[in-house]
């Protein structure tokens, strides 16, 4: 039992550090949702999040058919330290319209968003306990489930003059907070996210929402979820659900596809759309394997001291003999 214990000291030394650490051993990407995760990538990692999708639209009461598709994409990158993350949101929207008297096209971003991620509070920071006698112990549940992790983000919107998808002709940069939380149950198998959000707020038509988003993983390759997402301003309010799957083909690359629909007929909206993530994370493990190289170094340094004071003391003990 002794040999057993000694074995497994060192592998329950680094579980609590890999668990609370923001880098994990397979990709975290916020797609095919619309919620930002409260953890980041990790310091060092870039991470690259990229979607296409179709639209059709029906508005009642104006009188019209929209259709057309679109793109987003968002760069993640951890720096300076491990629970901050810089994030770059862009989303691009070709569609036309047809009225009984007109057809248009609205071609322009419909979102430019820079800013950076922080994570406040992480529950399983230095508090993951494993129990290595006890299986049962383990896998039930356990009552720090219900704390979740808690993140900032604060950032900006970027719009330029003459966008359509916009309430003014006019260009503006305005302010974009978002309050997020995370729990995780099941040993991780589900994932409840919630954000917060205040987008606009310096601007005529401020807007206020919110997105959750609870994810399932099936197993180690597949995972699927639900969202529902409500915003609301004096220039456009909606609720939307939305569903999907996502499949690892790596543990730095990831598939998705998902669909959107809301409730409503000025207009009715449904979103159909596929994507993929990615992430290089070479610079984080050249620095984890550096640190461990540096912890190994030092300890063959406190293990030659320790030999060498032990050699001094016995021939001190011998010369007086």
């Amino acid at each position: 039992m002794f040999k057993i214990k000694n074995l497994l000291a060192p592998v329950l030394f680094f579980i609590p550090q890999l668990f609370f650490a923001q880098y994990t051993d397979v990709i975290n990407s916020n797609r095919p949702g619309e919620t930002m995760s409260a953890y980041g990538v990790g310091k060092s990692v870039i991470q690259a999040e990229l979607g296409v999708y179709g639209i059709k639209e029906k508005h009642d009461l104006l009188d019209y058919d929209g259709s057309g598709f679109g793109t987003d994409f968002s760069l993640r990158y951890g720096a300076f330290l491990e629970k901050l993350e810089f994030i770059l949101d862009v989303q691009y929207q070709m569609a036309n319209y047809d009225t009984p008297y007109t057809s248009y096209k609205k071609n322009n971003f419909r979102q430019t968003v820079l800013g950076a991620k922080y994570l406040i509070y992480d529950p399983y920071k230095n508090k993951r306990e494993v129990n290595i006698y006890s299986y049962k112990a383990n896998h039930s549940f356990n009552w720090r489930e219900l704390i979740p992790a808690v993140s900032v983000f604060a950032g900006a919107n970027f719009v330029g003059a003459d966008n359509p998808y916009y309430f003014s002709p006019d260009g503006a940069i305005s302010p974009k907070i978002s309050l997020i939380t995370q729990n995780q149950f099941g040993g991780g198998k589900w994932v409840f996210v919630t954000n917060i959000i205040a987008d606009y707020i310096s601007t005529d038509y401020p807007s206020y929402g919110y997105i959750l988003t609870l994810t399932h993983g099936f197993n180690e390759k597949w995972s699927g979820f639900f969202e529902n997402q409500g915003y609301k301003s004096d220039f456009y309010s909606d609720a939307i659900v939305r569903g999907g799957a996502a499949y690892l083909l790596s543990p730095n690359m990831q598939v998705d596809a998902s669909i959107s629909t809301n409730f409503k007929n000025t207009p009715s909206i449904l979103y159909g759309g596929v994507g993929v993530s990615w992430r290089y994370d070479g610079w984080y493990k050249n620095r984890l394997a550096a640190n461990k190289a540096e912890e190994k170094a030092k300890k063959n340094t406190d293990n030659e001291k320790s030999i060498d004071y032990q050699e001094k003391e016995r021939r001190r003990k011998a010369k007086y003999e």
